[in-house]
C-alpha cells in the first residue's frame, strides 16, 4: 500500500475535520511511500517506537499522538528522541484522538462499550450524534449488582478497577468515555445513568459521586484506550490488503 493510500483511507475511516481536538489528527512524522506493515498502539511512546522498529514497521497509528496544544514546539530532550527515531527508520507516525474515541467500529468507546454487552447505545453528548459523541450510553440486558459489575469489569480491561459503589442500587443504565475523561461525570448523572465508567479519576469526582447517587468506575486511561487501537489493526487487517498488528506497551495509569 502506498503512504497516500493509507493516508486517504484513514481519513475516510475517521473523518478528522468533524472534531475540534487538542492535538492534529492524522499524518503527524512522515516517512517511507510504500507500506508493508503496521503498528498501532494508545501512546507513541518511544518504547512503541523501538518495537515497531524491531519488528520492521512502515507505520505506526496511534490514539495519543504528539503536537498537543500547550506543549513546547521544541524537539529536544524527549521529544527528540521519539522524532528522530521515526525519522531514522523512515517509519510514518500517525495519530486519531478524538477520532477515534468516537468512531462506532474502531473507536474506544463503541468497543469498550459491546464489550461490557450495552444496547441501545445513544450518544453521551447532548446535541451531538452517536458517531460524533466523546462518550456512549448504553443499556445492560439484564441488571447487575456494583460490585458483580465491578468484578466484570476488571476482568474486561485486565487490572483492578477503582469502583465506588454509592449504595447498592442495581446498574442497569451504563455510561462511558474512556481516557481522562472524569469531568463527564456531570452528563452521565444528566443521562440518567447508574454507573459512570472513565479511565481515570479526580478528588472531586468521588465527592459527586456520592452526593448524585451514580456508581463512579476509574477502569484506567490506557486500559480503557487499547480497545480502538486493538480493533483498527484488526480491521486493516480484514479490509485494506495489508499486515497490521497492535502493540501493547503496559501502562498502570
Amino acid at each position: 500500500m502506498q503512504k497516500s493510500d493509507l493516508q486517504r483511507k484513514l481519513t475516510e475511516l475517521f473523518r478528522p475535520n468533524a472534531f475540534k481536538d487538542y492535538a492534529p489528527n492524522g499524518l503527524q512524522v512522515e516517512g517511507k511511500e510504500q507500506i508493508y506493515k503496521i503498528v498501532t498502539g494508545v501512546t507513541a511512546s518511544k518504547a512503541l517506537i523501538d518495537i515497531a522498529i524491531k519488528k520492521n514497521a512502515d507505520a505506526i497509528i496511534v490514539h495519543h499522538g504528539y503536537f498537543w496544544k500547550g506543549e513546547s514546539p521544541q524537539i529536544t530532550g524527549m521529544k527528540y528522541q521519539r522524532i528522530a527515531a521515526l525519522i531514522k527508520s523512515d517509519i510514518n507516525l500517525f495519530g486519531y484522538h478524538l477520532p477515534m474515541d468516537a468512531h462506532l467500529q474502531v473507536g474506544n468507546n463503541a468497543n469498550l462499550a459491546r464489550a461490557i454487552g450495552l444496547t441501545e447505545l445513544r450518544p453521551l453528548e447532548e446535541g451531538k450524534s452517536l458517531d460524533e459523541s466523546i462518550g456512549i450510553v448504553g443499556t445492560l440486558v439484564e441488571s447487575e449488582r456494583p460490585d458483580d459489575f465491578s468484578t466484570r469489569l476488571s476482568k474486561l480491561v485486565g487490572r483492578d478497577v477503582l469502583f465506588e459503589n454509592v449504595g447498592d442500587k442495581l446498574i442497569r443504565e451504563v455510561a462511558l468515555c474512556t481516557g481522562g475523561a472524569q469531568g463527564y461525570i456531570g452528563k452521565a448523572i444528566d443521562c440518567g445513568a447508574d454507573v459512570f465508567i472513565t479511565g481515570e479519576v479526580s478528588e472531586q469526582t468521588i465527592h459527586i459521586a456520592r452526593e448524585e447517587g451514580i456508581h463512579f468506575c476509574a477502569a484506567g486511561h490506557h486500559a480503557t484506550e487499547c480497545y480502538g487501537p486493538r480493533a483498527l489493526a484488526e480491521y486493516i487487517n480484514a479490509n485494506w490488503g495489508v499486515e497490521c498488528e497492535f502493540v501493547d506497551v503496559p501502562n498502570p495509569a
